[in-house]
């Protein structure tokens, strides 16, 4: 992949988005463009930052993961979300919601980065 993949951080706690970015930033092949608190704050950034990918937090203040998703999901078909929580009870319905994967916060980084590289293999543009 020539550009880098543009990933939007989506969780309400502070600590979560900075070891996220933190990590993410280790690796040339993915570029965070915005990071939100909640839901709303979400789909606000995915309209501005024109992600390829949205990493998603399920428990979120204003409106939750799975809202949000379904909601990306049906404006911007093209931008994958990754269903990322400590909680396995969301598995079933933020995937019927149209997440592209999902994955435990306690996961490898090296799993978060397959996971990101793998729903993006052949995604040329951000969305629009």
């Amino acid at each position: 992949m020539g550009q880098p993949v543009r990933v939007l951080i989506a969780d309400d706690r502070k600590a979560t988005r900075n070891g996220l970015q933190a990590l993410l930033s280790l690796y040339p092949q993915v570029e965070v463009v915005g990071t939100a608190r909640n839901g709303q704050e979400a789909l606000c950034s995915v309209a501005e930052c024109k992600p390829h990918l949205v990493l998603m937090d399920m428990q979120m203040p204003v409106m939750d993961g799975v809202e949000t998703t379904r909601r990306i999901k049906h404006q911007w078909p093209d931008v994958r979300v990754v269903a990322l929580t400590i909680h396995p009870k969301y598995r079933t319905e933020v995937l019927a919601a149209g997440a592209d994967a999902f994955l435990y916060k306690g996961d490898s980084p090296q799993a978060l980065q397959d996971a990101i590289l793998t729903q993006v293999q052949g995604v040329s543009d951000p969305a629009s």
